[in-house]
């Protein structure tokens, strides 16, 4: 029996999507040729630090220090996944924690907050070795940034929470002014500059600067409250303090009052006093001036003066309903009988009134009623 024959042509496998086939398995050849041989190439920025990895084994550091000549830009390296690299930031970097609870000398608890700066390390030199590089030792030890976070929180809060363990939570409290700021001499900076000098001590060989590649920059507390349970409390007795102290400062500020208005009015009565004894001294002075004057008038015609003097004895008691009875050796009768009395020249003292007609004999011993009716 025998089968026919193909021809050779129909036994080839057919190429996908007609003649193009071949043509575009050749493209997607080459392009992936030239993206695997790309991945030589990576760039070092400023703000990176480099590691390359061969076959797990480190082969090349990029972590120049400042002052050595830069090895930032395009550097090259086996393909992937031959050779590796691993970026991590050179930058000052925050670690924020969250508060937590801690005891004082005196056994009182209080809420404390601080932030820390901290960095990858620098190397001492260029020619550092690549093993003692503190990046690797970072990349070793650490591994990324997450897990040194956690490992600096973890030791900040054990360093942490021995400082303030050695201070009165009076001490961390005292402040000299309420406007001045934060300075070397105050408790809790005293506080964090102990607890950064205990976490970045170099003699410590389980020290983050020696061991870990880590460098701390700085340390500050930020916050230092009550807990939520005794804050209440806390905040009552001191509003219980402040009303004592401001009574107290009433006391004293009325007392000082009372002192100087009692200062001001003896003061006060003194120069009254003294004021009054020199208007009564000009007074009298005044009165013996002016009665001396009248007196020095009087005298240069006694009769004048008798003759005003009983007008104005007139004047006072006699009026419109008065009675008066008088006898007969009375001035005032004799004025009223007789007028007045003429002076040594013949002349009435004062005013010429002729002389009345003399008086009867039988009337001279009489004593006269001078009245009017009302």
């Amino acid at each position: 029996m025998t089968f026919p024959t193909l021809p050779a042509d129909s036994l080839a496998p057919a190429a996908p999507w007609g003649g193009l086939g071949g043509t575009f398995w050749r493209w997607f050849l080459r392009l992936g040729l030239l993206a695997w041989a790309a991945t030589a190439l990576f760039m070092v920025d400023e703000t990176e630090l480099a590691v390359v990895e061969r076959l797990g084994i480190i082969t090349a550091v990029y972590d120049a220090p400042p002052g050595a000549p830069s090895d930032r830009g395009l550097h090259l390296k086996w393909p992937w996944p031959i050779a590796t690299v691993r970026r991590f930031d050179r930058r000052q970097l925050l670690l924020d924690p969250p508060a937590r609870e801690m005891f004082t000398k005196d056994r009182k608890n209080v809420t404390v907050s601080g932030f820390l700066v901290w960095k990858i390390a620098d190397p001492d030199s260029a020619s550092t070795p690549i093993d003692e590089r503190p990046v690797v030792r970072f990349y070793r030890r650490l591994g990324d940034r997450a897990t040194a976070e956690a490992r600096l929180d973890a030791r900040l809060r054990a360093a942490l929470s021995a400082e303030i363990g050695r201070v009165d939570l009076n001490d961390l409290l005292h402040v000299t002014s309420p406007e001045s700021g934060p300075d070397e001499s105050r408790p809790l900076t005293e506080v964090a500059r102990q607890t950064l000098q205990g976490l970045a001590n170099p003699q410590d060989e389980d020290s983050f600067v020696a061991g870990l590649g880590v460098q701390l920059v700085d340390l500050r507390l930020r916050r230092l409250n009550l807990p939520e349970g005794n804050r209440i409390a806390v905040y009552e007795r001191m509003r219980t303090e402040r009303m004592r102290i401001a009574e107290r400062y009433r006391s004293a500020g009325a007392a000082e009052r009372v002192r100087i208005e009692s200062q001001a009015n003896r003061h006060s009565s003194e120069l009254m006093a003294r004021a009054e004894a020199d208007a009564e001294r000009i007074r009298g002075e005044g009165e013996a001036e002016a009665l001396a004057t009248l007196n020095a008038a009087h005298a240069l015609d006694p009769q004048l003066y008798e003759f005003q003097r009983t007008l104005a004895a007139y004047g006072q008691i006699l009026n419109r309903q008065s009675t008066l009875v008088l006898s007969a050796g009375s001035r005032l009768f004799r004025l009223l009988h007789e007028g007045p009395q003429r002076g040594a020249g013949g002349a009435s003292p004062g005013v010429d009134v002729p002389n009345p007609p003399a008086a009867d004999a039988a009337d001279a011993g009489a004593t006269p009623t001078v009245g009017r009716d009302p």
